[in-house]
């Protein structure tokens, strides 16, 4: 799911249906069609004013072929009166500092654009509408779906900035264009486990899988590393040896419970589960986790995690325009329990509890983030809990080598040593391959006084059955 590359599950947020397209087609460079609809924030049910389609002519010479040319408006600042986006000034971003734009293959004899790009964007304007968070460059979109609706390998996004359209300054503040770039599943895990930017140009280079201009081709059957075996070993995997992952958190389907023998004092202990109602998480503790998000990219020899009383930073890092409400940032954080009254817990025993697709990124944790002295934090996207693995090398965590599982509150940190992580990449090869098991699976490590769960989204979903 800030500066770093997070990995964002708006798939509940269904696009908005029963768009028609009006207008007729024009040239390249000029508005085609447009799908005008009602803001949000005028009184309509769709997030985005309209989506403007254009036909455009593409570049023979350098091999981009002609394509449709969606672009949105509406998740700038169109007005600037603060019906929609509240106006900070001329030099800062305009209402949250982007919009999006998408291109995709003309197929032949087709002479009107098809309106489903717009019905996606109104998808993912709905989701940054309602979140809050907001995309940048490299950010990649697990959708789980054909982006048309149809039976295309095409499932996933990844965003770039548009080749085409530079940042403009508007009476409003600035706004930049980013693109949306069809992906095959295969080639989000890659992003996942590598980073975006690198998938991306990868796509640059194989025609049929984008080309310079990144045309996404729902027809395309293979991906980049059918196209090109070779892509995989000598570029991917040697850039995740290399570089690790630059995915320092993700929102998922997580939870984690204190196996420890309770204190005495009842009213003190915790255990954070499902079905429980655990205390929210603290602003100073929401801030520390989205630093932690935010300094991912940051190459450190010494990564670390902010300190619980850091001052708020304003700016992110990266060229990423401010988001009002960054991707941790509980929506239930106005009412907390101060911050002084929840005191760091040292924990002996702990269970982590994650559904399919978070735990098939435990491997990526390991291997991509902590062997390269790095952290990578899970937000549940049901509640305040938060579990944060940290290596040895990352500084300001309350886990200690001494005390290797510590909690503050519903946030749980786990600070593994080298050596063990090694063993867990090997008890956890499996979860590479998630459809050759069955639900619920657990891994124990009794002498570490660790058990992972990886559970039926039911559990996470119905937490009360």
């Amino acid at each position: 799911m800030a500066s770093t590359r997070r990995t964002h599950q708006p798939g509940s947020h269904s696009p908005g249906r029963g768009a028609h397209a009006r207008g007729t087609q024009r040239r390249a460079g000029q508005p085609g069609s447009s799908l005008h609809k009602n803001g949000a924030g005028l009184g309509g049910p769709d997030p985005l004013d309209y989506v403007s389609m254009y036909r455009n002519l593409g570049n023979p010479a350098l091999n981009v072929p002609e394509h449709w040319h969606y672009v949105s408006f509406g998740l700038s600042d169109l007005y600037g009166d603060n019906r929609v986006h509240e106006f900070t000034g001329t030099d800062g971003p305009s209402g949250f500092g982007f919009e999006l734009t998408f291109r995709l293959k003309r197929e032949t004899g087709e002479s009107a654009p098809p309106t489903w790009p717009a019905e996606l964007m109104q998808g993912l304007a709905r989701y940054v509408f309602q979140s809050e968070n907001t995309f940048c460059s490299g950010d990649h979109v697990s959708w789980h779906s054909p982006l048309d609706n149809s039976e295309s390998r095409i499932q996933h996004m990844l965003l770039t900035e548009d080749p085409q359209m530079q940042p403009v300054q508007t009476p409003f503040g600035v706004v930049t264009f980013l693109q949306i770039v069809g992906v095959c599943t295969e080639e989000l895990h890659a992003a996942q486990q590598w980073n975006g930017q690198g998938i991306l140009e990868l796509l640059r280079t194989v025609p049929v899988a984008g080309g310079p201009w990144l045309i996404t081709d729902m027809r395309r059957g293979e991906t980049i590393f059918e196209i090109d075996p070779h892509l995989q070993q000598e570029r991917v995997d040697k850039g995740i040896e290399t570089d690790g992952s630059n995915l320092s958190g993700v929102s998922a389907k997580c939870a984690w419970d204190d196996l420890s023998q309770p204190p005495e004092d009842d009213e003190d202990s915790r255990s954070i589960c499902i079905g429980t109602q655990p205390r929210r998480l603290s602003g100073k503790d929401t801030e520390q986790i989205r630093e932690t998000l935010r300094r991912g990219l940051e190459i450190n020899s010494k990564p670390v995690l902010p300190p619980i009383n850091a001052q708020r930073q304003n700016g992110l890092n990266h060229d990423r325009a401010p988001s009002r409400k960054d991707s941790l940032e509980s929506e239930s954080s106005a009412a907390i329990i101060p911050h002084e009254l929840i005191r760091t817990r040292q924990l002996e025993s702990v269970h982590l509890k994650f559904n399919q697709e978070s735990g098939a990124l435990i491997p990526l944790c390991l291997r991509g983030r902590l062997l390269h002295g790095r952290h990578f934090t899970y937000k549940s996207i049901t509640g305040d809990t938060a579990i944060t693995f940290v290596s040895t090398g990352v500084e300001g965590a309350f886990a200690t080598e001494e005390h290797p599982y510590a909690a503050h509150g519903p946030w749980l940190q786990i600070l593994l040593t080298e050596e063990f992580v090694e063993r867990m990449l090997e008890d956890l090869e499996d979860l590479t391959s998630p459809e050759e098991f069955k639900l619920p699976k657990e891994y124990s490590w009794p002498e570490k006084k660790l058990k992972v769960s990886i559970l039926p989204d039911s559990v996470f979903d119905n937490p009360l059955q």
